[in-house]
């Protein structure tokens, strides 16, 4: 319900906070007091039209902010949910904000988020109603006919089969829909299926295949880089021409020549041979044989390394044929997904699916003609469940219509026939509400052809026809706010009582808010507001007061005498307060 009103600079007023309780409440005073101000402020956060002309002289912008408490199970949780708008707790108030500068141009916020009109007024539709003499909202509005129709005496389980059966019926349709597309565009496209089926099949692609080949394909590249390497380095160590010595021979001929500098067996070191002519050196003696003994270790090496790099050229992982092999296949795979636009990944499903294009092709008309079989039992249910709705919505609307027929005499709408229509809808317009509309009519007098509600009876009149229909629906919609605007417009007297009595009980199920000059009106308010224009300083302002119990006395006694309130008017004022 509306809980807070916070108007800032809207035309006559510069600062008003109102706040609003459960129940009825009404809002009196004088004629041009503003009363219609304060609805034009609540209309601005329900997402009216803004214009230049609201903003208070002098003043930069003109602000209004409305505070509401929801139910936790409140519709429009899940508007706004969709929106990216949540309310943590439920018990935290929804607070609608519309600022207007003095250009005209609005900005409108739910819940300090900036948002909207449109979405400002969705959210207004689920939180407010306004019945008036120039304006009506709710139960004017066609689309909420059949929803009110089925909440007042139509049992929830015969909708709840009606939409599941729909429902099911739906996606059969969809079925058989994508089947016959299927099989058009395979019988369209048969050869190149067949061609491709054939040649994928052939290729024969398998799950994670790519991965594999290209690991496979870098070891092997790896491997062979590996004994090139190992190659090359054998090749340096063996003569590229047969006639030249390696160098092995090399090492071996360095040591037979520098043998021949070393003494022969038998002489003693230090001394060259008899007759020579060569010159004793002991200490070179010895640095031949320590180079000779190096020789001999760097043959040794170089064997032991020959042999070595021989064993690695025989154990390497080179093997050029897997590796063309390897290449050839991850290319071919490559090739395939980039002709079917797909990655390689994904052609085992490409195969798949297209291999079922192929069998739908080849059993397709039996499928379809199996679909049509179950989309027809599917019809027939979704008709049957309609039909039992339908029966019961009829009775429903003629017992709608004897309800609020009873409640049109004391309204002084006796000669008004009110009437709920249920036109059939064309078969291609059912759905998962059912078979058909529904559509409140009136007929405002003897003779006359009803009508929708809001062509056929005047302001006047449509407003107390709305009241009839809240009292007898009351508390079977999700809007907790309803808003009257001089419902009592033209009556007086016991019509005014009957229509202050009938606002009161509404507001036992949802909050109302009335516009009244009917004291007998007044009189049946939880809650009591006075609007009231001063002038200070040579500026206009309108006000707002909660009244308190001996307030409302006075105001209602000021209602029934005018200017000058009289015990007598008091002792009015106080019988109808009691009443």
């Amino acid at each position: 319900m509306l809980t807070h009103l916070a108007i800032r600079d809207v035309v006559l007023i510069e600062r008003l906070d109102l706040p609003f309780s459960p129940g009825l409440t009404v809002l009196t005073g004088e004629t041009g007091a503003g009363k219609s101000i304060l609805l034009d402020s609540l209309g601005l956060t329900l997402g009216d039209r803004a214009s230049a002309g609201l903003v208070r002289a002098g003043a930069e912008q003109a602000s209004v902010t409305a505070c509401f408490e929801l139910a936790s199970d409140h519709p429009l949780h899940g508007v706004l949910a969709e929106q990216g708008i949540l309310i943590d707790d439920p018990r935290d108030p929804l607070v609608l904000r519309r600022l207007v500068a003095t250009d005209g141009r609005s900005r409108a916020y739910i819940n300090d988020q900036p948002v909207g009109v449109a979405l400002l007024r969705r959210a207004a539709g689920l939180l407010v109603e306004i019945q008036g003499q120039h304006e009506q909202m709710g139960l004017a509005d066609q689309s909420t006919h059949l929803d009110l129709l089925d909440a007042f005496d139509v049992p929830p389980a015969l909708r709840a089969d009606t939409a599941d059966t729909y429902r099911a019926w739906m996606e059969a349709t969809a079925e058989l829909a994508a089947a016959r597309a299927a099989l058009e565009s395979a019988a369209r496209e048969e050869d190149w299926l067949r061609q491709s089926v054939e040649d994928l099949a052939a290729l024969a692609p398998q799950e994670d295949e790519e991965t594999h080949l290209a690991g496979l394909r870098q070891a092997l590249q790896q491997g062979e880089r590996r004994g090139e390497a190992i190659a090359a380095a054998l090749a340096e160590l063996t003569p590229r021409d047969r006639r030249a010595a390696g160098p092995a021979a090399a090492l071996r001929n360095a040591g037979r020549t520098l043998q021949r500098l070393l003494p022969a067996p038998g002489h003693a070191p230090g001394h060259a041979a008899a007759g020579d002519g060569a010159v004793p050196s002991t200490a070179a003696d010895l640095l031949a044989q320590e180079a000779m003994a190096a020789l001999e270790r760097a043959e040794e090496a170089l064997a032991e390394a020959e042999t070595h790099l021989s064993r690695l050229v025989a154990e390497s992982e080179a093997d050029p044929q897997l590796l063309e092999q390897t290449e050839e296949r991850l290319f071919a795979l490559r090739a395939a997904a980039r002709k079917h636009g797909v990655s390689v990944p994904e052609l085992p499903g490409l195969l798949a699916a297209f291999s079922a294009r192929l069998a739908a092709l080849d059993s397709g008309n039996s499928r379809i003609a199996a679909l049509q079989a179950e989309v027809a039992a599917r019809r027939a249910r979704f008709a049957d469940a309609a039909a039992l709705l339908s029966a019961a919505r009829e009775r429903s609307a003629r017992r709608l219509e004897q309800a609020v027929t009873a409640e049109l005499r004391p309204l002084r709408l006796e000669r008004a026939r009110f009437l709920v229509s249920l036109p059939a809808l064309p078969p291609e317009g059912w759905n998962a509400r059912g078979r058909e509309q529904a559509a409140f009519l009136i007929a405002a007098n003897p003779g006359q052809p009803p009508g929708p509600l809001a062509k056929v009876a005047s302001g006047g009149e449509l407003s107390r026809l709305m009241l009839a229909l809240k009292v007898v629906l009351a508390g079977r919609s999700a809007v907790p706010t309803l808003v009257f605007d001089e419902v009592d417009s033209g009556v007086g007297g016991a019509t005014a009582s009957s229509i202050g009595e009938r606002l009161f009980r509404v507001g036992q199920d949802v909050q109302v808010l009335v516009v009244t000059h009917s004291p007998q009106v007044a009189a049946r308010g939880n809650a009591h507001l006075r609007i009231s224009k001063t002038v200070t300083k040579g500026r206009t302002e309108t006000r707002a007061e909660p009244l308190s119990p001996a307030q409302r006395r006075e105001e209602i006694a000021r209602m029934l005498a005018g200017d000058t309130i009289t015990e007598a008017a008091r002792a009015a004022a106080d019988s109808l307060l009691r009443g």
